[in-house]
């Protein structure tokens, strides 16, 4: 659980002394102006004798991201540049790009990869006991403690490196963070004479009344279940308290307790009343935006990352400047802080710790060039991915897209924060929770029956974290 936002965003960047300059004005030496320029007094010494160029030897750098398809556009964009920022940079450099979908590298690919002990150079990794964690233990993840004291980098990150680190050292970067919440049309509510889904009553009455003008409440595409899980995550935070989702890797907190089960009794209660798209569990994440776009769906749950997809030039420009974001609002009977909401900074990039001398420069100028204020700020204004780095005021202020300014505002007025489960628990427990949500928006199995089977996974995975 992190503490108030305001205190991530909390704009306080260090003023940088800029660059110092360096040495050298440019101007060529006049070498043979020396007479003690030239050691040998061989008649043969001629103009050539200067330096040659040094030889250049080239290299390649497998870089593994997950920036693929038109709604990554802008983050693609930005690795792009940063891509030939770095080429330039380092003499001999060719990265090799190889764009991967997120789950598949996540929980294929990459784990694979880390098995056999050849993972690419640089990689999109997650953080927690899932992913950076457990690959850093096995010795399979670089060091950067010492990179970012050399590159400046130690105190720039805002307080979101923990699910990166292990004994104090950091073996990934955040590229950045998120929320989760609610899209809604507002052109539709206003057609049906909807408040905002700000309290419950309003979510409710929003819900029933679309549902019964033809209109599905939240569009969802669950047949990657890591979209619904999103909705179950807060579920929880709501329900049960922010402080359950660290606590089930301690054993502090248990996925069939009462509480917990509530969350997804109701997310069940909500899938019976129609409030989710008929036949989620065949539809795509994909869809589920389609759905939205057109109109078919009055609201969806999801990250702020979308924000990006409703602008003028984006897939959602049909619904551009008709749609706000909101929190989920109290739930009733639930503990904790009502207004605590999700705040994530689990995806980033790792770097495999077997890089020789040319592959280890070309990993350090990839940070500097990646984590620097300029793409931060990017990240925010052209995809609406919150900043892992401290960024000024006046960098923030920046900010003119509405629903991003929407999702500072919901931080900002969030007593605490906590992490989506997936970048905390081990990636069997997350794996079963995508099995088990999805047997219970089949009807397959109760919410008691999903959370004991999760459960389960977790004693297992917890007492051999202890072994």
């Amino acid at each position: 659980m992190k503490k108030k936002w305001t205190s991530v965003l909390a704009v306080s960047v260090a003023l940088s002394a800029v660059l110092a300059g360096c040495g050298g004005n440019g101007n060529a030496p006049e070498a043979s102006g020396s007479p003690s320029a030239s050691p040998s007094p061989s008649a043969s010494a001629s103009p050539s004798e200067s330096p040659s160029p040094e030889k250049v030897e080239n290299f390649t750098v497998s870089l593994r991201h997950i920036q693929i398809g038109d709604p990554q556009k802008f983050r693609k964009a930005i690795l792009d540049d940063v891509v030939k920022k770095t080429e330039e940079e380092v003499p001999g450099l060719k990265f090799e790009l190889d764009g991967v979908e997120d789950s598949v590298n996540r929980f294929t690919k990459l784990p694979a990869e880390m098995a056999a002990g050849n993972p690419p150079k640089i990689m999109s990794i997650f953080g927690g006991a899932g992913d950076t964690q457990k690959y850093a233990k096995a010795g399979r993840l670089l060091d950067l403690t010492p990179i970012l004291d050399e590159l400046g980098l130690k105190d720039q990150f805002l307080n979101v490196l923990d699910p990166f680190s292990v004994d104090g050292k950091v073996y990934g970067l955040p590229i950045g963070g998120n929320t989760e919440g609610i899209f809604y049309n507002t052109e539709l509510f206003a057609q049906y004479g909807l408040n905002p889904p700000t309290t419950w009553d309003d979510l409710i009455k929003a819900a029933d009344t679309l549902k019964e003008n033809g209109i599905t409440p939240f569009a969802v595409g669950s047949k990657g279940a890591w979209v619904p899980n999103m909705t179950i995550n807060t579920f929880i935070g709501r329900l049960a308290g922010p402080e359950t989702i660290t606590g089930f890797t301690t054993g502090a907190a248990k996925w069939n307790s009462p509480d917990v089960v509530a969350a997804y009794t109701l997310y069940k209660e909500w899938v019976d009343k129609g409030y989710f798209t008929k036949g989620e569990l065949g539809k795509e994440y994909g869809d589920m935006l389609n759905d939205f776009v057109a109109g078919k769906a009055g609201m969806m749950f999801d990250g702020s990352w979308r924000s990006s997809a409703f602008k003028n030039d984006a897939v959602g420009a049909a619904v551009a400047g008709k749609v706000a974001f909101v929190t989920l609002p109290a739930l009733p009977n639930g503990k904790g802080d009502q207004t605590s909401v999700n705040a994530n900074y689990g995806e980033g990039y790792g770097f495999s710790a077997d890089l020789n001398e040319n592959e280890l420069k070309a990993v350090k100028a990839f940070i500097k060039n990646m984590y620097s204020d300029e793409m931060q700020l990017r990240g925010l204004l052209e995809d609406g991915v919150l900043p892992s780095m401290k960024l000024s005021e006046a960098s923030v202020a920046q900010v003119s897209d509405p629903i991003v300014k929407q999702v500072l505002d919901v931080l900002n007025g969030a007593g605490v924060t906590f992490p989506h489960f997936d970048s905390v628990v081990q990636s069997k427990v997350y794996t079963e929770t995508e099995t088990q949500l999805q047997k219970l928006i089949a009807g397959k199995a109760t919410p008691q029956e999903v959370a004991d089977a999760i459960q389960k996974v977790q004693d297992a995975e917890n007492a051999a974290a202890v072994q």
